[in-house]
């Protein structure tokens, strides 16, 4: 206990050097704290935490709290968070389970009030998640994404690098990189320009891309067929290969992608 602010430190837990320790909070056994990471006052890190670097973490927040999953059998599992993320108030960091060992919050991260990271969960770096973003086990985030608020991720999906989920969302296929995705079911609502330009990908880069996704999304081939035609017709770049690569590895599959005006398929990138 320290006697001067009334927070819990557990005598296993390692502490880094110039760490603040708000008032009231609880650190647990086998417990990590990196150098000049910041607690709020009331922050819980429970066993099995793994804070990195340069770490904001606002009241309220817990993080390793065991899974909730019944088949959790007390194993000896860790959460991570990345050097220089901030971790806002009421967010909760489930531990892993004996699937993956661990759940993983990358560096530079953003996760707004009240987000839910289950267990199992990889997140990479410079991820955003609004407020009140929920995700289940097992979901894989790539570098760069972002999640609006109350967006609600279902299990074992995959969100690719780059993509940006409108507000409200339900995510139940992967995501493919790059896009931006929309509507009720999840749908293709064009490429994250914006995005990739604040980013400093290039317009022939940016273009490249487009190429890509109105193939796949808005010609009407089945994803074999528009695969296919994607490496018979695209220059070889690293980009194509990352969106070929997904979305082989998809599985049950990716969002729906396009949108119907007018009696036909568009690109919303057309407007």
């Amino acid at each position: 206990m320290d006697s001067k602010n009334n927070a819990f430190i557990h005598p296993d837990a390692k502490i880094g050097e110039n760490v603040t320790v708000g008032p009231f909070c609880y650190i647990d056994k086998n417990v990590v704290v990196g150098d000049g990471t910041w607690l709020a006052p009331h922050v819980t890190l429970f066993e099995g935490a793994r804070i990195g670097k340069n770490v904001r973490i606002f009241p309220g927040a817990v993080i390793s709290g065991v899974p909730q999953d019944l088949k959790f059998k007390g194993e000896e599992t860790i959460a991570e968070v990345g050097d220089n993320t901030t971790i806002r108030e009421y967010v909760t960091i489930n531990r892993g389970t004996s699937y993956a060992n661990k759940t993983v919050v990358g560096a530079d991260c953003l996760l707004m009030a009240y987000v839910h990271v289950a267990h199992d969960c990889i997140i990479g770096n410079r991820v955003i998640l609004a407020n009140n973003v929920a995700l289940a086990g097992h979901v894989e985030i790539e570098d760069w994404a972002i999640l609006e608020g109350l967006v609600a991720v279902q299990q074992f999906i995959k969100i690719g690098q780059h993509a940006f989920i409108g507000g409200g969302s339900l995510v139940r296929k992967h995501v493919p990189p790059y896009v931006k995705a929309a509507r009720e079911p999840l749908s293709y609502a064009g490429v994250n320009h914006i995005g990739l330009q604040r980013r400093h990908f290039t317009q022939e880069q940016i273009n490249h891309i487009k190429d890509i996704y109105r193939i796949l999304f808005v010609k009407g081939y089945n994803t074999t067929h528009a695969l296919q035609v994607i490496e018979d017709s695209l220059e070889e770049t690293e980009v194509r290969q990352n969106v070929i690569n997904f979305i082989r590895d998809a599985d049950p599959g990716i969002m729906k992608g396009f949108q119907h005006v007018n009696g036909r398929n568009v690109d919303i990138d057309e407007y």
